[in-house]
C-alpha cells in the first residue's frame, strides 16, 4: 500500500463523480462541485463554500501525506514515484481531453499531481544524496 499514490483517491472520486453524478440523479460535475453552503461563525460572519472546496482541501490534505511519503527511501518509494507520475498523467490527458474534467477543482488537482511528482523526486534525490554522502562541490 505504500507504493499507492493517495492522489489517485482524488482522482478516481472525481471521475466516479463526473461519470456516475447525472446517473445518480446529479447534474455534472462542475454543478454539484459549484453547490455552495453557509456556516455561520462566531464573528458573525457567513462563511460561504462549497463541494469544490472541500474536495480541494481533502485533495491538500492527501498531498501533504504524500510529500511526508516521499521522505523515506527504499523500493516501494520509487514505485510510488512511478505510479504518481502515471496519475499525474492521467489526470492531464482527462483535463484536457475528456468533457466534465475542465474544471477550476480538476486543474488544482492536476496541480498537485504535478507538485507530487515533482517534489517526491527532488526530495528523494536530496534523502538519497544526504544518506549516501555525497561530498558537496565548492
Amino acid at each position: 500500500m505504500g507504493a499507492f499514490p493517495l492522489l489517485l483517491f482524488a482522482l478516481v472520486l472525481y471521475n466516479l463523480l463526473a461519470f456516475g453524478g447525472s446517473l445518480a440523479g446529479g447534474a455534472d460535475a462542475a454543478t454539484l462541485l459549484s453547490e455552495s453552503f453557509g456556516l455561520a461563525l462566531p464573528s458573525g460572519d457567513l462563511w460561504r463554500f462549497s463541494y469544490s472546496d472541500i474536495f480541494i482541501a481533502f485533495s491538500l490534505c492527501l498531498l501533504f501525506v504524500e510529500m511526508i511519503k516521499a521522505t523515506r527511501s527504499g523500493r516501494g518509494e520509487i514505485l510510488n514515484h512511478a505510479f504518481s507520475t502515471l496519475t499525474f498523467v492521467a489526470a492531464l490527458v482527462e483535463f484536457l481531453l475528456l468533457k466534465g474534467f475542465g474544471t477550476t477543482a480538476f486543474f488544482l488537482l492536476t496541480a498537485m499531481c504535478l507538485f507530487d511528482v515533482v517534489a517526491g523526486y527532488t526530495i528523494s534525490v536530496v534523502a538519497a544524496r544526504r544518506d549516501l554522502m555525497v561530498p558537496e562541490r565548492e
